[in-house]
């Protein structure tokens, strides 16, 4: 099958995708705080500021949440954030850590664009996760 045909087919399959998962199903940041309150409150603390009641235990320290899109110049990361929750992103650390949520959080897939533009599928719960912790960023 020639090229052309492939890239025609994969895109249009992509596109059916889309059309598929209606705006109404998209998860909303409610959801992505309900998710947050159970798996990472713990640690991170109900405001995210990583005062969480375990957090006296841990070392590193679990991360202020609020203020990541401060530490990146004003910008959310969206990808970074996917992958850090994911536990994609864990390389390299020693000790206590953050706990790879990926296996957890499978499940739905919705088209979410993470910053380049292209829709991806990604699990309904990252996305759920990433729109909540939009709305708890502050300024620095």
């Amino acid at each position: 099958m020639p090229a052309s045909r492939v890239s025609l087919l994969a895109g249009g399959g992509a596109a059916l995708f889309v059309a598929a998962c209606a705006p109404e199903e998209m998860p909303q940041a409610t959801e992505g705080r309900d998710l947050f309150m159970v798996n990472c409150a713990v640690c991170h603390g109900a405001d995210g500021r990583g005062n969480g009641p375990m957090a006296s235990e841990m070392d590193p320290a679990p991360s202020d949440l609020t203020l990541i899109a401060a530490r990146n110049g004003g910008e959310l990361p969206v990808a970074q954030v996917l992958s850090k929750i994911d536990g994609y992103a864990q390389g390299g650390i020693t000790g206590p850590s953050m706990p790879q949520f990926g296996d957890l959080f499978r499940g739905d897939l919705v088209p979410f664009d993470t910053g380049d533009g292209i829709l991806t599928p990604t699990p309904r719960k990252l996305v759920a996760l990433v729109e909540y912790l939009e709305t708890i960023q502050v300024a620095e």
